[in-house]
């Protein structure tokens, strides 16, 4: 059974950081598009970032450009997500999730895997 465990979510003030870490359990890990999306309380859930096996050209949503960091570690079956000069609206619970697919990635339907969600808090 496929398994995406996230960890590394807390509480942080403004302008902080935190790494986000999730671990799958996929056969083929280096297969797979490996993407962070986010679901802030009372809104639906958004893309945040999204990265090919090769680690190259990631994806990112224009809300955390510049700010947000996606990678993996293909030996460790592990993606991340470094987020720095964190803001009160990137509160929410942070998802892990894996993929066959194409771009574009914005869509929920297309991801075949999810994680539990890990949750960050910033506050001002």
């Amino acid at each position: 059974q496929v398994q995406l465990v996230e960890s590394g979510g807390g509480l942080v003030q403004a302008g902080g950081s935190l790494t986000l870490s999730c671990a799958a359990s996929l056969r083929t890990f280096n297969t797979y598009i490996m993407a962070w999306l986010r679901q802030a309380p009372g809104k639906e859930r958004e893309f945040v970032a999204a990265i090919n096996w090769t680690g190259r050209n990631p994806v990112y949503a224009d809300s955390v450009k510049g700010r947000f960091t996606i990678s993996r570690d293909n030996a460790a079956n592990t993606v991340f997500l470094q987020m720095n000069s964190l803001k009160p609206e990137d509160t929410a619970v942070y998802y892990c999730a894996a993929g066959l697919i194409s771009m574009p990635y914005e869509y929920d339907s297309k991801w075949q895997y999810w994680g539990q969600g890990t949750q960050v808090t910033v506050s001002s």
